[in-house]
């Protein structure tokens, strides 16, 4: 199947204000494209350290003023920042990536406020752009679409996770303005931190503790428990796609790599890009199914971290309606206390979900990429903002 990949080529240019952008496929970018200029700037981002629950809080002042689009019609792309023309993509693309331009991690952050319990907001935040369409989403994505993202996504997380100052990489979806979407164009986000957030590293832990107290991979233990439950959602031969034993959020599914040693996206076979691929896209079209709407949604990668052999790679999404005409909140006790109360058993959710018949384009041998830098990977000249 190796053969059947195709290239797709990246294309570095530098924004006027120094950012990153990545554009995938074919670019027509100059300087004379660029149409109008915004404001960047850090707004004084720092962390902060909490004494009492031991953890970090990032301080990012500057994400009040990020645009805003999500009130628009979906099919009215006047003012998108990110559609074809825009003040971040102003030229035709197929996908793009680039740095955000309102952060709350960035490569050489600058100094906190003085004090022992302040440190720089070290790490990445990166805008992915599915497609340069606005009036489509992540489950609508056409099958080539679907398979430049995947390619898309391993590259930019290769890049990250070879950043020694990377401690965690996490690639995700805010899905909808309930969701907190700013933007209704399909896109999503890449975070790199330079510490394990809290939820990370406690799973970190209970990795290294099953070892150490059962001799056993707890990724195939969990593949191993999910895939012989009733709480199985859709088959796939690379992924358990199921609601977990004990899931947080109503309707709460994850999509679990089966193969001990995958446990990043570089580490996908093709089929496996395959599977992925079909898995995810499954998820969201059942769940707009089930409520008869756009759902919205969280979706993360989970990829593992560093010295984390057992580690299985896992997509999670946390959907916020609970019925078509309800939504999850999270209340005073999941917040103050971490205790989630979730009043939709999974067994039940799985079965709602399972029982839908959804559709979709199939996604062949065709439809997988690997990402090579274009001859003119880096092109020189700026894309100069113009007011």
């Amino acid at each position: 199947m190796g053969g059947s990949v195709k290239p797709v080529p990246r294309h570095e240019l530098v924004h006027e204000d120094g950012r990153r952008v990545f554009v995938y496929g074919a670019v027509r970018a100059s300087s004379s494209l660029a149409r109008r200029g915004a404001e960047t700037g850090l707004g004084g981002i720092h962390k902060r350290f909490d004494l009492l629950t031991e953890e970090w809080v990032a301080i990012s002042p500057a994400r009040n003023v990020r645009p805003l689009d999500t009130a628009a019609p979906r099919d009215d792309e006047e003012g998108c920042p990110v559609c074809p023309g825009g003040i971040e993509l102003p030229f035709p693309y197929e996908a793009a990536v680039f740095e955000n331009r309102f952060p709350s991690f960035v490569a050489e952050p600058p100094l906190p406020p003085p004090g022992d319990l302040t440190a720089p907001s070290c790490g990445r935040c990166e805008l992915v752009i599915y497609t340069s369409r606005h009036d489509t989403c992540f489950g609508r994505l056409a099958p080539v679409e679907l398979g430049r993202l995947l390619a898309i996504w391993s590259d930019r997380s290769r890049e990250l996770w070879a950043d020694e100052r990377h401690e965690f990489v996490m690639i995700f979806e805010n899905r909808g303005a309930e969701a907190g979407a700013t933007l209704s164009h399909p896109h999503g986000q890449i975070y790199a931190f330079d510490h394990l957030p809290p939820i990370t590293a406690a799973k970190a832990e209970a990795h290294r503790r099953y070892r150490t107290q059962k001799a056993l991979c707890l990724g195939c233990d969990l593949v191993r428990r999910e895939s012989g439950s009733v709480r199985v959602v859709a088959p796939n031969d690379s992924f358990v796609v199921g609601l977990p034993f004990a899931s947080r959020w109503p309707y709460e599914v994850a999509v679990r790599a089966r193969r001990h040693g995958l446990s990043r996206l570089a580490d996908l076979t093709p089929g496996e890009q395959l599977d992925l691929a079909s898995a995810l896209r499954d998820v969201t079209l059942r769940y707009d199914a089930l409520f008869g709407l756009e759902c919205p949604y969280l979706m993360v990668a989970q990829e593992a971290p560093r010295s984390q052999p057992d580690w299985h790679l896992a997509f999670e999404f946390f959907p916020f309606q609970r019925s078509r005409t309800t939504t999850k909140i999270r209340a005073s006790v999941e917040t103050a206390t971490g205790l989630f109360l979730n009043d939709v058993l999974p067994e039940d959710a799985a079965r709602r979900l399972a029982k839908l018949e959804v559709s979709a384009a199939p996604i062949g041998e065709d439809c997988l990429f690997v990402v090579q830098p274009a001859a003119d990977s880096r092109i020189s000249q700026r894309m100069e903002a113009r007011s």
